[in-house]
């Protein structure tokens, strides 16, 4: 059985249409003092329930409608419990940056494993510090990626001459790699460089981008800041026609009409967060991962 959570039952409806399993329901609804009611109203005793939604919007109240969701399977008698995340919230948060921090996302990791859930999925999770979540979340946790899925898109909707895939930092190389490969074209990442205490450029590093078409991948779309900062910076570089993807449209407050109204020619996300862009679907990358998993 398939159930879907206030952010998730898009992706439960396409979920169980792919894989012909049924599609539970569950109620959840606020009392008049903010508190969250969850109940069950699918018979889930002796089966295998997957419980999908996304930590995203109002990240504090789907965590805890998760929480307590995957709580009330295990109680009510579910075989196996699989929780798919597709926006894990929290995930920048993953290190003491300032005195007295709190490490947010090992905090969401030891409420997840105090429920025993037997899998849990999620989509492009924000690494940095952490190079494997099975640490934080234990080791039933998958990290999958809908990098291919957005390639897939591009491949099928544009040209690819003289196209190289461009990371806007760093930490989005991971990112620009795999959209390269599937796009078999060349990438490079966005650096800055000093030049003096006040002077600083912005480089792409690893390739030539003058004259080219770019393809914009990172993991999050937030304000937007970095987006519009990495766009304007290859237009200086001499970029021709610029795409920008993302796994996770979050699009906080005026981001989407801050980049539309920049000189881009496509903005695509998914719909681990719904959102105006949301054009490509992960439904098939957790689907392809269920299935093998399950089999085993």
């Amino acid at each position: 059985m398939v159930l879907g959570g206030t952010m998730g039952l898009h992706l439960a409806v396409r979920i169980a249409k792919l894989m012909n399993i049924e599609l539970g329901d569950i109620e959840v609804k606020k009392f008049p003092d903010g508190e969250t009611y969850i109940r069950v109203k699918s018979n889930v005793e002796g089966k295998n329930v997957i419980y999908i939604n996304s930590l995203q919007r109002n990240p504090n109240d789907q965590v805890i409608e998760t929480i307590y969701t995957l709580e009330t399977l295990r109680d009510l008698g579910a075989e196996k419990v699989i929780a798919i995340i597709p926006y894990m919230a929290y995930a920048r948060q993953d290190d003491r940056f300032n005195p007295g921090e709190a490490i947010s996302i090992r905090i969401l990791g030891k409420l997840f494993r105090s429920i025993k859930v037997d899998r849990i999925y999620t989509i492009d999770m924000h690494l940095h510090r952490i190079r494997d979540p099975r640490e934080v979340f234990g080791e039933g946790f998958r990290n999958l990626t809908a990098v291919k899925e957005l390639a897939k898109y591009v491949k099928k909707h544009y040209n690819l001459e003289n196209t190289v895939v461009i990371g806007p930092d760093e930490e989005s190389e991971q990112w620009a790699k795999i959209m390269a490969e599937e796009l078999g074209v060349d990438f490079g990442v966005l650096e800055k460089r000093r030049i003096t205490a006040e002077q600083v450029t912005i480089e792409a590093k690893g390739v030539n981008v003058k004259e080219r078409d770019v393809v914009i991948v990172d993991d999050i779309i937030s304000t937007g800041g970095t987006i519009e900062a990495a766009v304007k910076a290859l237009g200086n570089l001499g970029a021709r026609n610029i795409i920008v993807t993302c796994a996770h449209p979050l699009l906080v407050g005026n981001a989407l009409p801050r980049l539309l109204k920049l000189n881009i020619v496509d903005l695509i996300g998914t719909d681990t967060v719904l959102s105006p862009i949301s054009k490509v679907s992960v439904a098939p990358v957790l689907v392809e991962a269920l299935k093998k998993d399950l089999k085993t």
